[in-house]
């Protein structure tokens, strides 16, 4: 049994569960839809070039969380996964999970996404394990600031040796599978590395060190 570590954005799903989140409260308008388009498409480009302020972004993207009640977000999150997420979980997708189930291996979704977004999403693909960033709730209610460490390129292995820890595990035949650049440090120390429908840059540091490049598309 070995330890099955998945990103979630652009690897398990055809899109950007975050991004997606902005464009469907842009739909329902309960945010500002020009000034959130703008932040949105910004922080999502800063992203993809490997230079995402992830403090910056978390005050921005959980602004909406704090304004809204968790009954009303709730509800929201039941209509967005129907339209936004469950069309976009990639068809090679179910197969990947159920064969490293049928292996008897433990598999965990780890991403920079917050867990508001991220646990429903883990939930429906069967995967109890989720380590996201963590928006910190005071008073039953979400602000605008990180709890911890954020689930986010080093801060990803940070996490994941806190949960190892924790779950009294170890990294013994470990796979990762991510799209991003920014999974680097945490693609370098597993021992199988598999890079999934990948950015360009991560496209040619994979093929330079001969890692598995494949598609869930």
């Amino acid at each position: 049994m070995a330890l099955a570590l998945f990103d979630l954005d652009n690897t398990l799903l055809d899109g950007d569960s975050d991004y997606e989140w902005g464009n469907f409260l842009v739909s329902k308008k309960l945010v500002d839809a020009d000034e959130y388009e703008k932040a949105n498409t910004y922080f999502y480009e800063q992203y993809k070039q490997g230079t995402l302020d992830i403090v910056e972004f978390s005050a921005f993207s959980f602004k909406p969380l704090s304004l809204i009640s968790r009954e009303e977000l709730n509800n929201l999150h039941q209509e967005f996964m129907q339209t936004y997420i469950l069309p976009r979980i990639k068809p090679q997708t179910p197969t990947v999970l159920n064969k490293h189930k049928n292996q008897g291996d433990t598999l965990v979704i780890i991403t920079a996404t917050n867990s508001f977004i991220t646990r429903p999403i883990a939930t429906h693909l069967g995967i109890e394990h989720l380590i996201a960033t963590e928006p910190k709730i005071i008073d039953g209610k979400y602000t605008t600031e990180i709890e911890g460490i954020p689930c986010f390129q080093e801060g990803k292995v940070t996490r994941l040796n806190d949960w190892l820890k924790m779950n009294n595990d170890s990294m013994e035949g470990s796979y990762f599978y991510s799209d991003s650049i920014n999974d680097l440090p945490l693609l370098e120390i597993v021992d199988t590395p598999i890079v999934v429908d990948p950015d360009e840059r991560l496209r040619e540091v994979g093929t330079k060190r001969e890692w598995e490049i494949t598609s869930f598309k």
